[in-house]
């Protein structure tokens, strides 16, 4: 499911912005982290340490569906340098089990890892 570019961008020592899209009860809602915070699993899920994303984990509660912009500038993209990706999928609070232990061993910090299972990625730049 992640191709090869997707996952040169996650991996690019030049660390980019992400940007991650729920629903609230009203309007979108948006926080962002950082390419380098984000962990592949064997299975294709992201994993992204949470911290605070209080009102990220509410509207997952309520609709787990979730969006997520990843670029970078570093790479070459579809016609010059530059690239960027849009992933939709599902997104679930995790607090225990593996992947959570996964997270909790690189970013001692976190409270929960946001797990993202992903449905659809497309090369947008």
């Amino acid at each position: 499911m992640l191709n090869e570019k997707l996952l040169e961008v996650l991996s690019h020592p030049s660390d980019g912005i992400v940007a991650i899209v729920t629903q609230g009860k009203d309007e979108p809602h948006v926080v962002n982290t950082w390419n380098s915070y984000i962990y592949v699993t064997e299975d294709d899920k992201l994993l992204i340490p949470s911290a605070g994303m209080s009102k990220t984990e509410k509207n997952i509660e309520a609709n787990s569906k979730i969006k997520l912009t990843i670029g970078s500038r570093e790479v070459q993209g579809k016609m010059y340098k530059g690239t960027g990706f849009l992933i939709t999928g599902t997104g679930n609070f995790i607090k225990s089990g593996a992947n959570f232990d996964l997270t909790k061993e690189k970013f001692e910090w976190a409270r929960a890892a946001l797990e993202i299972t992903v449905e659809s990625t497309t090369q947008t730049i």
